[in-house]
C-alpha cells in the first residue's frame, strides 16, 4: 500500500455568505494517500451530505441499479455502507441531493473493496446525463481516500453515486463529503493562498554613513526574475523574428522548446543526429537568461515515434534508446532546468510494449546517471483536466511514479509531476484543485507544462481561471503557457495575432503577470526612521536609491532577493529586513 502522506493545508478564506445557509470557509488542501485501517472524518463534516459516516444506518442512503446495500460495523467500532450482489458497474448506492448553480462542490470519500483492488469512481446523475467527480483504486484490507469536484451549471436534484468496473467486488464507503463553495469564496481561497505562499512582507531601511536613519529617501524596486517561474513555449520560428523575440522577452524568464528537442527532430533518420536548431534555440536563450525546460527524451504515443525505430528490433530499440537519452541528455547538461523524461506514459506504452514493463524505471534510472542535478519529470495529460481519465487519474499517476521510484536504483532520484493541463471549456476548477491536493502528496515538484484552453468562446476567461488556480495552490512550482507562435496559427490556443498584438488571451496573461508582480516595480519613500515596509512576491529584485544626500557612487544598483519560508514554517513568517548604508 502506499505509505505516502502530506501535511494538511488550511488556507483562511474571507468571510463572504454563501446563500446556501453556509457561512464562508477554510479550504482543506489535504489528502491522505495512506491506505488506512480506519477512515478518517469526513472532511467540512460532510457538508450537504446526509448521514456521512453512517452513525445513523443508512438513512439518507439508497441502492443504486440492482445493488443491494447494507450497514456494517468492522471490529475497530468504525461503521460504514456496503453496496453487494452488483451486476452492472453503476450497481451501487447513492444519495439524492439538490445543487445549486454556479456553485462550486469539493467532494471527498473513503473507500475500500472486499477483495483485491478495483478502480472506483464517484459520479453526479444530473437530468442531463452524467458528471464523473472523482476516482481511485480501492484496496481491500484498508481505507483509501479520494477527492474531485465539480461546478454546477444548472440547479435541480440529482444523485450521487458510484461505479466500478469490477462487479465481483462489493464497495464499501464512508467519511463522504460534499461541500460547496460560491465563486467568491473560491477566489478568495486562491487569493489568501497567493498571500501566504507567494509573497512575504519586506523591510528595507536605509541608513547613512553614520549609521543614522534617512527618511524621505525614494526606493525603487524592480523583479528581475520571479520566484515563481510562469513561462511560455517557444519554436524554432522565433529564431528570426524580431517582433516575436521582443514579444516573448518583454514577458518571460522560462520556456519549453515546442518540438525542437524530441527525438523525431534529432533524429529523423537513424544514425543521422542533428540539434542545430535546438542548438540555436539554446543560444538565443541563453543571450536572454532565459530558463528552458527539457521537453522530451521519449515521447510514448506511437504515432510521434519514428518509423525507423519502430522498426528495430527490441535488442536494437534498447540500443537506440540509450544512445536517444545519452546523447540528448549530455549535450544540454547544465543548460536546461529540468527533463521531460517521458512524455504521457500513462496513456501509451510503446516502449513498455517492446521492452517490458520496468523499461519507465529503466529510463529513469539512466537519466539519472546522464544528470543528477535536475529534477526528471513525469508528463501527462488529463490528470488534472479531466476527472472521467481513468487512465491519468492523480492515484494513477502516483502508482505510476511509485513504481519508477521502487525501480533499483531509482530511490535517490530527482523526481518531479508534469501536467499538461491542456483543458476544454469551462475547466473543472474544484476538480483540477483537488487532484492537485493528491498529487501533491508525492512531496516533490509540481509543474503545469503546457497549459492551454480550448477555444469555446469563452477562451480568456478559461484561460484565466486555470492560470489563476495554478499560481495560488501551494503544492504547484511553475507554469508554461503552450502557445509557441507560427504563422498558421497555435496548437490550440495562440496569445498575439501574427503581427504580436494581444489577443484576449494575451491580455488575460498580461494581465495577470502584473498582478503577480511578475517583472513589476514599485517605488516608494521612506518615513520618518528611515523605513519603507512592504509585500513582495518571492523574486530576485534590484534596488535603486536616490536623495539630495546620496552620492553618485552610493546610487548603484543593489539586489536582493525574496524567498519563501522552509516547509512547515508557521503561517506568519517574520518580515525580511534588509538594510542599507548610503
Amino acid at each position: 500500500m502506499a505509505m505516502i502522506t502530506n501535511v494538511a493545508l488550511i488556507v483562511c478564506a474571507l468571510l463572504v455568505a454563501s446563500g446556501l445557509g453556509t457561512n464562508a470557509m477554510t479550504y482543506d488542501y489535504s489528502a491522505n494517500t495512506e491506505c488506512l485501517v480506519k477512515p478518517e472524518s469526513a472532511q467540512y463534516k460532510g457538508g450537504i451530505i446526509e448521514n456521512p459516516e453512517l452513525n445513523d444506518g443508512l438513512k439518507g442512503w439508497f441502492p443504486f441499479g440492482s445493488a443491494k446495500i447494507e450497514h456494517r460495523e468492522e471490529s475497530n467500532g468504525n461503521v460504514f455502507i456496503v453496496a453487494h450482489t452488483r451486476n452492472h458497474s453503476y450497481d451501487t448506492l447513492s444519495q439524492t441531493l439538490h445543487l445549486h448553480s454556479n456553485i462550486i462542490y469539493t467532494f471527498s470519500a473513503w473507500v475500500q473493496v472486499n477483495e483485491g483492488k478495483a478502480d472506483v469512481a464517484a459520479v453526479i446523475k444530473t437530468k442531463r446525463g452524467y458528471e464523473h467527480v472523482a476516482a481511485t483504486t480501492a484496496q481491500s484490507n484498508c481505507w483509501s481516500f479520494f477527492k474531485g469536484g465539480l461546478t454546477v451549471t444548472e440547479p435541480g436534484p440529482v444523485e450521487l453515486y458510484f461505479e466500478s468496473n469490477n462487479t465481483n467486488v462489493e464497495i464499501w464507503m464512508d467519511s463522504v463529503s460534499l461541500q460547496p463553495f460560491t465563486q467568491e469564496q473560491w477566489r478568495a481561497h486562491q487569493d489568501q493562498a497567493i498571500e501566504k505562499y507567494r509573497k512575504r512582507t519586506v523591510k528595507i531601511q536605509v541608513l547613512n554613513k553614520e549609521g543614522y536613519p534617512l527618511p524621505n529617501v525614494t526606493i525603487s524596486l524592480g523583479q528581475w526574475r520571479p520566484g515563481f517561474p510562469v513561462g511560455c513555449a517557444i519554436n524554432r520560428n522565433i529564431l528570426n523574428n524580431f517582433p516575436y523575440q521582443n514579444w516573448f522577452l518583454s514577458r518571460f524568464t522560462t520556456t519549453t522548446f515546442e518540438n525542437e528537442m524530441k527525438w523525431y527532430s534529432n533524429e529523423q533518420t537513424r544514425g543521422h543526429v542533428d540539434y542545430s536548431v535546438s542548438d540555436a534555440m539554446i543560444y538565443f536563450t541563453k543571450q536572454h537568461n532565459i530558463a528552458v525546460r527539457g521537453h522530451n527524451v521519449f515521447w510514448n504515443d506511437p504515432q510521434y515515434v519514428q518509423g525507423w525505430v519502430k522498426s528495430l528490433s527490441n535488442t536494437d530499440l534498447y540500443r537506440a534508446a540509450r544512445r536517444r537519452l545519452d546523447s540528448v541528455m549530455s549535450k544540454y547538461r547544465g543548460q536546461v532546468i529540468a527533463w521531460d523524461v517521458e512524455n504521457e506514459n500513462l496513456h501509451f506504452n510503446f516502449f513498455e510494449s517492446k521492452l517490458g514493463w520496468p523499461a519507465s524505471g529503466l529510463f529513469y534510472n539512466w537519466a539519472m546517471k546522464a544528470d543528477q542535478s535536475i529534477p526528471l519529470f513525469l508528463n501527462e495529460f488529463n490528470t488534472i483536466e479531466s476527472s472521467g481519465d481513468a487512465a491519468s487519474s492523480p492515484a494513477r499517476y502516483l502508482q505510476k511514479l511509485d513504481a519508477i521510484r521502487k525501480f533499483p536504483g531509482n530511490s535517490d532520484a530527482r523526481f518531479a509531476i508534469g501536467l499538461e493541463s491542456h483543458f476544454g471549456p469551462s475547466p473543472n476548477l474544484a476538480y483540477m484543485r483537488s487532484a492537485i491536493d493528491t498529487l501533491g502528496s508525492a512531496g516533490v515538484p509540481i509543474w503545469l507544462t503546457e497549459v492551454d484552453v480550448s477555444n469555446s468562446g469563452n477562451q480568456a476567461y478559461d484561460l484565466e481561471q486555470v492560470l489563476r488556480e495554478g499560481f495560488s495552490h501551494p503544492k504547484v512550482n511553475g507554469i508554461v503557457i503552450w502557445s509557441a507562435w507560427a504563422p498558421w496559427g497555435c496548437y490550440r490556443m495562440c496569445l498575439t495575432d501574427n503581427n504580436f498584438n494581444n489577443l484576449p488571451t494575451g491580455d488575460v496573461v498580461d494581465k495577470l503577470l502584473k498582478e503577480w508582480g511578475i517583472k513589476g516595480s514599485i517605488t516608494a519613500t521612506t518615513d520618518s526612521n528611515g523605513f519603507f515596509e512592504t509585500s513582495l512576491f518571492h523574486g530576485e529584485y534590484e534596488m535603486k536609491i536616490l536623495h539630495p544626500s546620496v552620492t553618485e557612487s552610493s546610487i548603484n544598483a543593489q539586489k536582493f532577493s525574496v524567498l519563501p519560508g522552509s516547509e512547515g514554517e508557521s503561517e506568519q513568517q517574520s518580515p525580511l529586513l534588509i538594510q542599507v548604508e548610503v
